[in-house]
């Protein structure tokens, strides 16, 4: 099983930016999806960005043209760059790893103050 730990959650004034990393340790495949999940209070879990080992990515409507998933050269690190972030985008951001099981990091609180 992999162990995920994200970093560089804050609090930022709308309009700000923030970069999210995250890194897995443990049992890594080369084959893998990693990305991000994020909960407001009151919502449900919801799809942020995703990445494949191969470099295809999916982002949610939301944050698209604003938000960029990458990751490192390793395969076992992804990142999230986030602009012209809005108070909506206020939430526990969660890390995500899947080879064929999904897990699951601690979460790092992002607060986007208007």
């Amino acid at each position: 099983q992999a162990q995920l730990v994200e970093s560089g959650g804050g609090l930022v004034q709308a309009g700000g930016s923030l970069r999210l990393s995250c890194a897995a340790s443990g049992v890594i495949s080369s084959s893998n999806t990693m990305g991000w999940y994020r909960q407001a209070p009151g919502k449900q879990r919801e799809l942020v960005a995703t990445i494949t080992s191969a470099g295809s990515t999916v982002y949610a409507d939301s944050v698209k043209g604003r938000f960029t998933i990458s990751r490192g050269s390793a395969k076992n690190t992804v990142y999230l760059q986030m602009n012209s972030l809005k108070p909506e985008d206020t939430a526990v951001y969660y890390c995500y790893y899947n080879r064929y099981l999904e897990v699951w990091g601690p979460g790092t609180l992002v607060t986007v103050s208007s």
